[in-house]
């Protein structure tokens, strides 16, 4: 396989003895803009294979050819972890999704619009399969089993290649019809443009791609990602200031917005940004303080679980659809 492993001290991504407790052996993908991982998970709750691989693209077929590359995934684990059969699959995916009918209905990052997942995986794994969006997924584990354990009302927030987030409202999960959580497309801005086709939207400012992508627009110096924009602004360089600053303030603005309609007690941030840490959560607590009048100020958390959340939050919904199987596409958490 064209993938890396984990090491073992990180596969469950919960801390050391940390585990998903016990229940069904499942199968659990995450397909991502960049990477696709792929978990095995035994009838203890142990990760006993990890795999990642770059996601395949192949234009308006790209749907198809994520599918393919989960079968032959596990079809591998199958084979080098003969002990353990799953008996359900858990797969999720980025973009508008519909977990009601399983299909994903569009991807501005790669390309899909309409692909009947939940049906394709269903006949190429042989298994039932639940089928959800991977940031509601990463969003279940957190408050299931991570830093948004104990709130009711609170928004798991991941800052990556795009912007997403899982909402909960009185402790269930709420979907708006695959659309609640799209942040990232809320406008925040004048430009720049974004590729779901408007201007100023939240991801097109303040994602870690774009990040790296306006950074390099107004230096003319290519960087790898946020990260490396982070480091030139904390060693002086003022375009990287300007682009980490408008990124910070649009995402108060953003955040702002949540507290007034939602009022959550918490927003848990994960995803690449939250990798930053304090340079990031101090100076973003102090812009959104800055915007909020009356409002209820939410605690502004790290997400625990890490970058594992996306595939835990797969298999925790794959059990879902064991002891209930008319819930594959259901949009209550449970606790």
């Amino acid at each position: 396989m064209n993938e890396k492993a984990a090491p073992a001290d990180e596969r469950v991504g919960l801390g050391a003895g940390a585990g998903l407790g016990a229940g069904a052996p499942v199968l659990a993908f995450d397909v991502g803009g960049t990477d696709l991982k792929a978990a095995l998970v035994d009838s203890d709750g142990r990760i006993v294979a990890l795999t990642r691989r770059p996601t395949p693209l192949d234009g308006e077929r790209t749907g198809q050819a994520v599918v393919a590359a989960t079968a032959e995934l596990a079809a591998d684990f199958r084979s080098a972890h003969p002990e353990v059969v799953p008996t359900a699959a858990g797969l999720v995916v980025p973009g508008h999704v519909d977990e009601e009918i399983g299909v994903g209905v569009f991807s501005e990052n790669l390309g899909w619009r309409d692909v009947p997942f939940r049906d394709l995986a269903t006949a190429a794994y042989g298994l039932p399969v639940s089928f959800s969006h991977d940031v509601r997924a990463a969003g279940e584990a957190e408050y299931r089993l991570g830093a948004a354990a104990g709130f009711r009302d609170v928004v798991v927030m991941a800052i990556g290649t795009g912007i997403a987030g899982a909402i909960f409202i009185d402790g269930a999960l709420f979907t708006g019809g695959g659309m609640a959580g799209e942040m990232g497309h809320s406008r925040v801005a004048d430009g720049p443009e974004c590729a779901c086709g408007g201007r100023g939207c939240l991801e097109a400012v303040a994602s870690a791609a774009a990040i790296a992508r306006r950074y390099t627009a107004i230096s003319g110096v290519p960087v790898a990602g946020a990260k490396e924009v982070l480091e030139r602004a904390r060693s002086g360089d003022p375009a990287a200031r300007r682009i980490w600053d408008s990124a910070l303030d649009a995402l108060a603005l953003d955040l702002s917005h949540t507290v007034a309609l939602l009022a959550p007690e918490a927003v848990v941030i994960g995803g690449g940004l939250a990798q930053a840490g304090d340079e990031l959560f101090v100076p973003l607590a102090q812009r959104l303080d800055g915007i909020l009048t009356f409002h209820r100020r939410p605690a502004l958390i790290p997400a625990r679980i890490g970058e594992n959340a996306g595939v835990i939050g797969a298999a925790l919904r794959a059990r879902d659809i064991l002891s209930a199987p008319a819930a594959a596409g259901v949009s209550r958490a449970a606790r």
